[in-house]
């Protein structure tokens, strides 16, 4: 009988799998900055030649790049893919807001129901700070709502504790965010509205706080859906008043 000879992984290998595992994780974000190569090494408590190398074979596999003078960054090559071309799209179709918004139907509904099922009690304090961020001030400054909304659903999708969910939100979060800004152009000026949407949200955070999945899922569906339909009547709204103004040019 034989048997093969065990052998030792190198220290820049398992250096390599610790960074990698941090970005799948989410602990290092797309286009984050890495601490310096005298940081990191401490962190890991291994040599900085072996560090060094680690960065090189990461560098290698395109997961990581460094800019003279300016330190590694992990690699946000997925955001170029997936973001821009669909912001192009959504620029050049207005019409595709809605099909973004079915699209966020089952991204958004997944999420509230696995951070409901998997969240923690740090994971719902931040979920309930960025809820408490948002803004019903009709005079506040779109962008900074839309921004504030996107964070919130962002924190929500970190509390459902899958990784896959956390890096499709995290590579379309400009293209979600400008979603977000139309309907809220179209939107914010409507009566009662805005008041509307903000006790569903509150709703959702009830549901993920109560450990409820389905409820949460289903009160983010109902979100949603609700913003669909207020857009559409607003829709509606504006072809009545562009036909009248249309008559009255005529007349």
């Amino acid at each position: 009988m034989t048997f093969k000879r065990i052998q030792q992984t190198k220290l820049s290998d398992v250096i390599m799998e610790r960074i990698e595992a941090m970005i799948v994780d989410g602990t290092l974000e797309a286009g984050a900055r890495l601490p310096s190569e005298r940081d990191l090494a401490a962190q890991f408590s291994v040599s900085r030649p072996s560090l060094r190398e680690a960065i090189q074979k990461l560098e290698a596999r395109g997961l990581v790049e460094r800019r003279q003078g300016g330190g590694t960054y992990v690699c946000d090559n997925m955001q170029e893919r997936v973001a821009e071309p669909l912001l192009n799209l959504l620029a050049q179709h207005p019409e595709s807001q809605f099909d973004l918004l079915e699209f966020r139907h089952a991204l958004e509904g997944i999420s509230s129901y696995y951070a409901a099922l998997r969240g923690t009690s740090a994971d719902i304090e931040a979920i309930k700070a960025a809820f408490n961020a948002l803004q019903l001030d009709p005079g506040a400054e779109l962008a900074a709502q839309a921004q504030a909304l996107t964070e919130f659903n962002l924190r929500i999708t970190e509390a459902s504790h899958n990784v896959i969910l956390l890096h499709l939100v995290r590579s379309m979060l400009p293209l979600l965010q400008k979603n977000i800004l139309q309907n809220l152009q179209d939107l914010a000026h409507k009566p009662g509205v805005m008041q509307q949407l903000h006790e569903h949200r509150q709703q959702v955070v009830a549901a993920i706080t109560a450990g409820e999945p389905e409820q949460a899922r289903e009160t983010c569906h109902q979100l949603l859906a609700y913003i669909e339909h207020a857009l559409l009547t607003s829709n509606r709204e504006q072809s009545r008043i562009q036909r009248s103004l249309r008559r009255t040019q005529q007349g």
